[in-house]
């Protein structure tokens, strides 16, 4: 029995997935790998069942967007956490906004449900497989996701305020 530490769970990683990590990075300690998107739930099926890392809790899942980065606009974040091994994980998932779809992981856990929904509401990334994929908190008649960087954060129109106070 090997110690469960980040350099163990990456070897476990790499050795059944290596094809699919794009990248991997640790910052303040907590291992990130970039996931291809199709493998999110090979991977997380993988961490749940493996005898040593028993990684069963969700923490998290949201959504990122990065306007500026051609076809890989959006993002899936999914934080898991092994209780018994107390060690964390960070998988970041990257998709274009041409696509916006990814595997529902709900059958692995039932805490993903409301945070695929919110992700969904907020971000417009679909969750295929998801029991009830609609919107949780706006209203259904919305036609943006307002989390996307697509607005400026100001009212252009604004007559009643002076740039110069604010270094414009």
């Amino acid at each position: 029995m090997s110690e469960v530490n980040n350099a163990y769970l990456l070897k476990e990683l790499q050795d059944q997935f290596a094809a699919f990590i794009t990248q991997v990075d640790e910052p303040y300690g907590l291992l990130t790998i970039e996931l291809d998107k199709e493998q999110i739930l090979p991977v997380l099926s993988f961490l749940v069942k493996h005898p040593e890392l028993q990684m069963q809790f969700l923490t998290d899942v949201c959504g990122m967007h990065f306007p500026d980065n051609k076809g890989k606009e959006l993002a899936t974040v999914y934080h898991v956490h092994s209780f018994t091994k107390n060690i964390r994980l960070r998988i970041k998932c990257y998709m274009s906004l041409d696509a916006p779809q990814i595997d529902s992981v709900t059958s692995l856990f039932g805490s993903a449900n409301w945070q695929e929904r919110e992700t969904f509401d907020f971000f417009g990334i679909e969750f295929i497989g998801h029991p009830n994929l609609k919107r949780i908190l706006n209203v259904d008649e919305m036609e943006y996701f307002p989390m996307r960087k697509e607005y400026p954060l100001e009212d252009q129109t604004r007559t009643d305020k002076d740039d110069t106070y604010f270094g414009r």
